[in-house]
């Protein structure tokens, strides 16, 4: 592939792979490499252990057993920048670039290990589909990861032509922008095009993941976004809403008006991994009302003088969401401290002292009722 036929080039474009979020802080970093004689890339695809890179000199398959393959979280995914090799058969990826943001959920396995979905991503696009009731607490889930990861996140309503009343819509709408505190919120139809103008300025600039369940609606967004079928698209279930997975591995393609996207396989889990700072976005209402809290250490389950349980009992904060907040952060101690001797022992320690203070408050309500 020559320069002129890379995605967005022209005689205006400085570098070749300005259209794939190349930059001079990319240009800076992989300076000392390039005085090696390596080329730069930017990973489109990854397969079994080989990468599609997109090069200057055109895109090319390269092996990526160089690259601490037994390290989950140190593989080459899909969004990074890396060093190839110039040559050779097969060719190898050296290195990648330290990562920008990194989009990580735990895995399935019972070694609690995490899982890096997409590298160096500026919007982490959350697809929820109408087609089905909303579920806010997973809603909010991948906002915290999204949080985590460093990118800014966009919850887009799909499918928002079965829902052809405008004001239920906006009620939907609402619900989910009360669950997602500082996030863009954006009702899209692929089919009728309402909503794709918003989406598009949004994702314009930078690199954009889309994220979300199978029959979310996802690969045709995509394909609405990119302006032709470059995805499959599947049939969903009537019954539950729930389709199969259309897209089996992380692509990342060029937007015609700017940016790049990568799409991702439907999510049947999405565990989080080390996401505190993530869940507390997600929840800054209640980190705010924290602060009014009696005692600083306020775990907002019955403490006198806990403001949290407070704005539930007067409707300012809805349970709910409280309740979803305890599940996240429950959730995320449970992952860390498998990996972190230390935080497992202050949760032990925390435990114990949760359990003393309520056998003392039965002892003494015991007491009074005695003494009554």
């Amino acid at each position: 592939m020559s320069f002129s036929s890379l995605p967005g080039s022209s005689s205006s474009t400085s570098h070749p792979l300005e259209p794939y979020g190349w930059d001079a802080g990319w240009e800076a970093e992989f300076a000392p490499y390039e005085a090696e004689g390596l080329l730069a890339g930017r990973v489109v695809r990854v397969d079994r252990g080989q990468c599609d890179v997109v090069t200057a000199d055109g895109p090319l398959r390269a092996d990526t057993a160089f690259v601490t393959p037994h390290d989950p979280l140190r593989v080459v995914c899909t969004g990074d920048w890396v060093a190839v090799e110039p040559g050779g058969n097969p060719r190898y990826v050296r290195t990648y670039l330290p990562r920008r943001t990194a989009f990580v959920r735990s895995t399935s396995s019972q070694r609690s290990e995490g899982q890096i979905l997409a590298a160096n991503v500026d919007h982490a696009v959350i697809a929820v589909s109408l087609a089905v009731e909303l579920d806010l607490g997973r809603i909010e889930r991948f906002l915290a990861l999204a949080w985590e990861s460093g990118a800014q996140p966009v919850v887009v309503l799909t499918k928002a032509d079965l829902v052809p009343d405008p004001v239920t819509l906006s009620y939907l709408v609402q619900d989910v922008e009360t669950s997602a505190p500082g996030v863009a919120v954006v009702s899209v139809s692929s089919l009728g095009g309402e909503g794709l103008d918003t989406l598009a300025a949004i994702v314009g600039g930078g690199t954009s993941v889309l994220l979300g369940q199978s029959g979310a609606g996802k690969s045709t967004l995509a394909n609405a976004l990119l302006g032709e079928d470059v995805m499959d698209v599947q049939a969903t279930r009537d019954v539950d809403g729930k389709g199969r997975h259309t897209t089996t591995t992380r692509n990342l393609l060029v937007l015609p008006g700017g940016g790049v996207l990568i799409d991702t396989p439907g999510l049947r889990g999405v565990g989080l991994w080390d996401a505190e700072t993530g869940v507390g976005q997600v929840f800054s209402e209640i980190a705010e009302l924290a602060e009014r809290c009696r005692f600083h250490d306020c775990a907002h389950e019955a403490e006198p003088g806990c403001a949290v349980l407070a704005a539930v009992d007067t409707g300012e904060l809805p349970e709910r969401r409280l309740q979803s907040y305890r599940k996240l952060q429950r959730e995320n101690q449970r992952i860390v401290a498998k990996t972190d001797a230390r935080l497992r022992a202050e949760i032990r320690k925390d435990w114990k002292r949760k359990g003393a203070m309520g056998k003392a408050a039965m002892e003494a309500k015991r007491g009074a009722h005695w003494r009554s």
